[in-house]
């Protein structure tokens, strides 16, 4: 809508006296405000306009004792004009000519035109010429420009000003009542119920809003002019009817009226303000309060669970059996997936809670929090590095004592083996060897018997490796502390005597047969033959037979192919020792034919060697048995190490691609943080969108986990198709979901500081922008920082650097972070809630009084946190104090670490009373 500024013509521009053109001053109006004379030849808008403009100014001239009734004759002299724009300014304009003449109106029309302009009016096309003529168009656009500059222009509400900002104002307070909509300052206003919901949304005492009727326009409107004029002091500026019946009111006519409303509520607005920022300062402290005392709990649990852990992890009780410590690394893997996760997340959430609660009191310029003692941040570090210290030295002893019980287990099981052959084969030796039966043996009987005791000698020698074989494992099942080893080392020492007793007795025999021998001179050469050939090979039977059921482990194909194809060899030897047995059997067989065909009377049993012929051949059959279920064995182990192999490779293969994931990821956060730009919203949906797949990556790790439980279950402790190993995995896994954590905990830290310190989004973007530019791996050293600055417009002298280095590197570490350049710019740059501010507001509700009282708190504040401020504010002591008065000054300056002295200030104000004054000082002057 075009206003009444058009009267004089859009494009004719009136000179002024003394040749100078009307229209500078600042340009305040714009174009779209300018008059346009054929848009205001409706004579409904003249008529409102003449009505609402002369009520206006009479509401200003009254306080002058004066008044006017046609408006465009009392201003012609321009003596009421200047009266006028002296009454609503509050400064005086220069002296008046008292002349009748023409000239006389015209100089004291442009002294008020001067005055108007050089308040930044833009006045187009208004010359006190057409003033002085009565020009009633004229006259109505220049009483219009007045009210723009001195009623409209200051009204500011939410950044926006003049119009746009009366029209938010209207908006905001009338948006709670039902048919009201106001969207322009004509039809919105045609029924009536806009201007009486501004009056009951400010004073409901005046008017029952719900027993208005909508379709009373006239009634509505005459209602609201009523009360506004007997109890607001607002005179009745428009007719009812005019507005009703008037297919668009005057816009112009309607803000005049509503600017009323607005400077006769600003009063309560200011109250509502105050309040307003009592509240959101004291909802800051109590969160923050929440958040220390939510911190303190979650520390105490993380550490008591930590005091616990670590003695368990430290107990290095080793258990005598497999069972036991295949139990003890069962509970630790239930240790590691159950019980250990959800702490890692409550760490990483303690340390989050804490970096936040700092960031709030930082930016609502309270102390910073300071945890009860040992429960620091990095005191909970501290504990959390033993635990996994403890953690990582548990495992690797439960994996050592495990190996060393399988290690035991079979040595001790081959110790049984080869004590019971060698205590088979020693049964009864030493009483053959006490015998004395060559006393009365023939020649060949003696003969014989040192044949055979040669060959027992033989046998004895092939045995000496089995003895020290077993002494051998007896005594290294000492060493690795087996836990029976009391029985081991006594059936050895039993073993190792009766060897030495069997040597003595060896000798003593031999000794004496050789003294028989000299009287013995026969021998039969074939038994002779038979037991030389037979007691080797007879030991090579059970030395094979020992092989063949010798116990074996293996942790790899390679070992396992080795003891294949050293069995593979063994049988290839098998031909040419079935040719020694039969030989052996040959020799014996011509034994018999020899007696036979002699007819000899004498046993056909060897007196040379105790091994038979029956002995031979069952052993050979045991032989023969053996070697396929040795085959069996073998065959079965290389299937087994086959599995280990596959759950190897299948371990690597996912391994080899989530290590390179993990450090992938870690790189992309880490590019993120200094690349990311936009709005820190889009920075952090884009982190929430990381974060998100990283989450949805866990089932990898799971099945991860699972793999690596099936290789332990197998006993299998290495892989050589990766260098990751679980616990590798595990503290990527752990340090990337940290990581993350951090990053987005460090953009809300920054979203939190730029709402809270009203920094934009473009300046915000500038500051990243900047540092990025001279950062180093997140830093700048204090010549980076100078030159970022200087780049920035500051221009900085030696102390004023100085100054700006103790705010973001109060510790000198020669580094600035991003976090303190981000706080250092917004304190230049953001306006934030000091202590003065706060007392500020509490003196407006307490009526500028030195003191508060609970009613006042209760009236003006929300119930909680009135009750907040009168449990925490002291008494007030000084003068003027009732029953009841609180201290609000000493309570303002405590929120924000400062302290006030109630004696000093008790003090200076006696002196104030007794030197200058006669009646008690304000608090609020000191």
């Amino acid at each position: 809508q075009r206003g009444p500024a058009a009267l004089l013509g859009a494009s004719r521009r009136l000179p002024r006296a003394g040749g100078e053109e009307r229209g500078g001053g600042g340009g305040y109006m714009t174009q779209e405000e300018e008059w346009d004379r054929d848009l205001l030849l409706d004579p409904a808008w003249e008529k409102q306009q003449r009505k609402t403009f002369t009520a206006w100014c009479n509401s200003h001239l009254r306080k002058a004792g004066t008044q006017i009734e046609n408006i465009e004759e009392d201003f012609r002299n321009g003596l009421k004009l200047m009266l006028l724009l002296e009454v609503i300014s509050g400064e005086r304009l220069p002296k008046p000519d008292r002349g009748k003449m023409r000239f006389h109106k015209i100089a004291n029309v442009n002294k008020a035109l001067d005055y108007i302009a050089s308040k930044g009016v833009k006045l187009v096309s208004i010359g006190a010429e057409e003033i002085v003529d009565g020009n009633v168009k004229m006259t109505l656009g220049m009483i219009w420009t007045i009210i723009l500059r001195f009623a409209i222009q200051d009204i500011s509400v939410e950044e926006t000003s003049a119009k746009e900002g009366l029209l938010l104002w209207c908006q905001r307070k009338t948006a709670p009542y039902r048919n009201v909509n106001i969207q322009n300052f004509h039809l919105s206003w045609k029924d009536g119920l806009a201007f009486n919901a501004l009056i009951h949304r400010h004073r409901p005492d005046l008017l029952d809003y719900d027993k208005l009727d909508k379709d009373d326009p006239i009634g509505n409107i005459n209602l609201a002019m009523e009360i506004a004029e007997k109890h607001l002091d607002i005179p009745k500026m428009l007719d009812a009817e005019d507005i009703v019946n008037t297919p668009k009111p005057d816009e112009r006519a309607i803000m005049t009226y509503v600017s009323c409303f607005y400077h006769a509520f600003a009063g309560a607005e200011q109250a509502e303000t105050a309040a307003n920022r009592i509240c959101k300062v004291l909802a800051v402290n109590q969160e923050n309060e929440r958040l220390m005392e939510e911190y303190e709990r979650l520390a105490s649990e993380l550490l008591e669970w930590i005091r616990r852990t670590i003695p368990w992890l430290e107990n290095r009780t080793p258990e005598k059996t497999m069972q036991a410590m295949q139990q003890k690394l069962e509970d630790f893997r239930d240790y590691r997936r159950l019980h250990k996760p959800p702490k890692v997340q409550e760490k990483c959430q303690l340390e989050i809670n804490f970096n936040t609660l700092q960031t709030k009191l930082r930016i609502s310029n309270r102390p910073a929090f300071m945890p009860s003692e040992g429960k620091m941040v990095s005191d909970i570090a501290g504990a959390w590095q033993r635990l996994e210290q403890a953690e990582k030295g548990y495992e690797e002893w439960l994996l050592n004592e495990i190996r060393r019980l399988e290690r035991l287990e079979h040595l001790a099981e081959k110790f049984r083996q080869k004590a019971s052959t060698h205590e088979q084969w020693a049964y009864g030796k030493e009483q053959i060897l006490l015998q004395k039966d060559y006393e009365s043996a023939t020649l060949t009987e003696v003969r014989a018997m040192l044949r055979k005791h040669e060959a027992f000698e033989s046998d004895l020698a092939a045995h000496q490796d089995r003895v020290e074989q077993i002494a051998a494992i007896a005594q290294e099942l000492n060493e690795l502390d087996y836990h029976d080893a009391a029985s081991v080392n006594d059936r050895c020492q039993k073993i190792c005597d009766q060897w030495d007793s069997l040597g003595t007795l060896t000798q003593k025999r031999r000794e004496a047969l050789e003294r028989t021998e000299k009287l013995l001179e026969t021998i039969d050469q074939l038994h002779l033959e038979f037991a030389k050939r037979a007691a080797p090979f007879n030991n090579w039977m059970e030395g094979a037979m020992e092989d063949l059921q010798d116990m074996f482990i293996v942790h790899s194909i390679e070992e396992i192919q080795s003891l294949i194809s050293a069995h593979d060899q063994f049988k290839a030897t098998l031909p040419e020792a079935d040719g020694e047995r039969q030989a052996i059997l040959s020799i014996q067989n011509e034994v018999e034919k020899v007696i036979q065909s002699y007819s000899m009377r004498i046993s056909a049993s060897n007196p040379y060697s105790t091994v038979t012929v029956e002995e031979i051949r069952s052993k050979w059959e045991k032989v023969k048995q053996l070697v396929p279920q040795r085959d069996q064995s073998l065959q079965e182990e290389l299937a087994r190490q086959h599995a280990n192999e596959r759950l190897r490779r299948q371990f690597a293969a996912q391994a080899n691609v989530i290590g390179p994931w993990i450090q992938t990821k870690m790189e992309e956060i880490a590019r993120s943080s200094i690349e990311m730009t936009g709005p820190l919203e889009d920075q952090m949906n884009q982190l929430k969108q990381y974060e998100q797949n990283i989450i949805n990556y866990k089932h990898n790790i799971d099945k991860l986990e699972g793999d690596h439980q099936l290789i332990q279950e197998a006993l299998v402790f290495d892989n050589k198709h990766t260098n990751y190993t679980m616990e590798h995995i595990r503290v990527g896994w752990e340090l990337l979901l940290t990581t993350i954590a951090r990053t987005i905990n460090e953009v809300e830290t920054q979203i939190l500081t730029r709402d809270a310190k009203g920094i934009t989004q473009e300046q915000m973007n500038d500051f990243r922008a900047s540092f990025n530019h001279f950062d180093r791996n997140g830093l700048m050293d204090h010549d980076d920082f100078r030159a970022c600055l200087i780049s920035m417009g500051y221009d900085l002298g030696e102390a004023e650097f100085a100054r700006i280095m103790s705010l973001v590197d109060p510790n000198g570490q020669g580094t600035v972070t991003f976090q303190s350049f981000i706080d250092f710019m917004s304190r230049e740059t953001a306006d934030t809630d000091t202590a003065d501010q706060v007392m500020a507001s509490f003196k407006i509700l307490a009526s500028d009084k030195p003191y508060i009282l609970a009613d006042e708190l209760r009236r003006e504040l929300p119930p909680e946190q009135a009750q907040y401020c009168i449990k925490r504010m002291p008494q007030y002591t000084g003068p003027g104090s009732v029953p009841g008065a609180l201290d609000y000054t000493s309570f303002s300056s405590a929120l924000y670490g400062e302290t006030v002295q109630p004696s000093v200030i008790k003090a200076m104000m006696c002196l104030l009373n007794k030197v200058c004054f006669s009646k008690p000082y304000e608090t609020s002057v000191i």
